[in-house]
């Protein structure tokens, strides 16, 4: 897997590297779907479907953006559904 830059563009999916103050909300080293916001991505922060079911925004410092194999991308977008 390749790793892209999260602040240039938004991701479709993000690794948590960071959930301190929201260990409810994020799990550490979990992938997470990412709803577009242009407003928040100029603002530094991802719009992230997190543990709740719902989508939040956090700080982009937090995740690693990755690229999926297309049925793992399927098969995560279900199951956040």
């Amino acid at each position: 897997m390749r790793t892209m830059p999260v602040k240039s563009s938004t991701p479709r999916f993000v690794v948590c590297i960071d959930n301190s103050d929201y260990e409810a909300s994020l799990e550490l080293h979990k992938i997470y779907p990412v709803v577009a916001d242009p407003d928040a991505s100029q603002e530094g922060d991802l719009r992230v479907v997190d543990e709740s079911g719902e989508d939040y925004l956090y700080s982009a410092s937090r995740f690693v953006g990755i690229d999926l194999p297309k049925v793992l991308e399927r098969t995560i977008l279900k199951k956040a559904s």
